[in-house]
C-alpha cells in the first residue's frame, strides 16, 4: 500500500506535497479550497503550473486524493440546499480533474428530516447528475462515496446502502468507495483479527465488490465496535489496535492503493514541545508491513 496522510494546502495546493514529503508519506490527501466555505476561488493556469511543477518535483508521491467539503449534503430534503450541494460537489470534482488528481473522496450524505430511502435516492440523483455533466470535464476523475460511522441520519455507513447507492447511480467506472476504519469499526464491521477482518471483507465483498475500493483512510477508533461515533485515534491506540491495520497492510489486494491518515497532527509532549504525530503514525504502520 501507498501510505500517508492528509496534508495542509495552504498557499496553494503545490504546497501539498513538500508537506508530505516531510511528513514520510508516499501518497497524500488535500482539500482544494477551504472545507469550511461554500465558495471557492477560481483556479488559475498559475495554479495549475504550479502544482504539475510539484507533482513533477516529488514523483515518489502519488496518488494524490482530494477530499470534498465537509459542507456538502445531496441526501438533503431541503431543495435549495441540495442544490447548493451539489454544485459544490460538482466544483470539487472538476477542481480534481483540473489537477489531473485521480480521487474525489465526499460524504455521501445525510436524510436529515425524511427517511433513509428518501436520502439514498436523493444521493443517487445527485451522483447521476453529476456523471453525466462532468462526463468531459472530468473523464478520469473517480468519485469515491467514504464509508461513514452511522452517526444520526448520516448515510453510507452500511454496504447495503453503499450498494444500493452505486447501484442506483451507475453503474460507473467513475464511482468508487473509500474505506475508512474508524468509520467502518464505529458502523458495527469488526476488522481487529485476521479473522475478524477476512468475514469483514468477505461481505464487502459479496454486497459491494472489493474492486470498488480504490482508497482508505487510515484512522484508530476512540470508541468501542459499533458505537456509531466517530472520534479518530492515533494507530495502535484506539479499540482497532496494531492488528488491525496489519490486516490491511499485508493483503495483497491492496498493492498500491493510497491510505491516508487523518489522525491529530499534534501531541504535546511531557517537556511542553509540540510532537509531529503523522511520522510518528507513518512509521508505526511501517512497523506492521511484513
Amino acid at each position: 500500500m501507498r501510505i500517508g496522510a492528509h496534508m495542509s494546502a495552504a498557499g496553494g495546493v503545490h504546497n501539498a506535497f513538500q508537506r508530505g514529503k516531510d511528513a514520510t508519506c508516499q501518497s497524500i490527501l488535500v482539500f482544494t479550497k477551504s472545507n469550511r466555505q461554500w465558495k471557492a476561488k477560481p483556479l488559475t493556469a498559475e495554479d495549475i503550473a504550479d502544482f504539475k511543477q510539484a507533482e513533477a518535483e516529488h514523483a515518489d508521491i502519488f496518488p494524490v486524493a482530494v477530499h470534498a467539503s465537509y459542507l456538502i449534503n445531496i441526501g438533503s430534503p431541503k431543495p435549495e440546499l441540495w442544490e447548493k450541494s451539489y454544485q459544490g460537489l460538482k466544483v470539487e470534482v472538476e477542481r480534481a480533474a483540473a489537477f489531473g488528481i485521480p480521487y474525489l473522496v465526499f460524504h455521501p450524505g445525510s436524510y436529515v428530516k425524511s427517511d433513509e430511502a428518501m436520502g439514498l435516492e436523493s444521493i443517487a440523483r445527485g451522483l447521476r447528475r453529476l456523471l453525466e455533466e462532468t462526463a468531459e470535464s472530468a473523464p478520469n476523475t473517480i468519485i469515491c462515496l467514504e464509508t461513514m460511522a452511522g452517526q444520526g441520519t448520516n448515510l453510507g455507513s452500511s454496504f447495503e446502502q453503499l450498494a444500493a447507492l452505486l447501484e442506483k447511480a451507475g453503474p460507473s467506472d467513475r464511482l468508487g468507495i473509500c474505506f475508512d476504519t474508524c468509520h467502518v469499526f464505529a458502523a458495527g464491521y469488526d476488522i481487529r483479527t485476521p479473522e475478524a477482518y477476512r468475514e469483514t471483507m468477505s461481505e464487502f465483498d459479496r454486497i459491494v465488490g472489493l474492486d470498488k475500493i480504490k482508497c482508505f483512510h487510515f484512522n484508530d477508533s476512540k470508541f468501542e465496535l459499533g458505537q456509531n461515533k466517530d472520534r479518530h485515534a492515533h494507530i495502535g491506540d484506539g479499540y482497532i489496535g496494531r492488528e488491525g491495520f496489519a490486516n490491511f497492510l499485508n493483503d495483497p489486494r491492496w498493492e498500491n492503493h493510497p491510505a491516508h491518515l487523518e489522525t491529530p497532527k499534534v501531541e504535546t509532549a511531557e517537556d511542553g514541545s509540540e510532537i509531529e504525530m503523522d511520522q510518528v503514525n507513518l512509521a508505526v504502520l511501517r512497523e506492521l508491513i511484513k
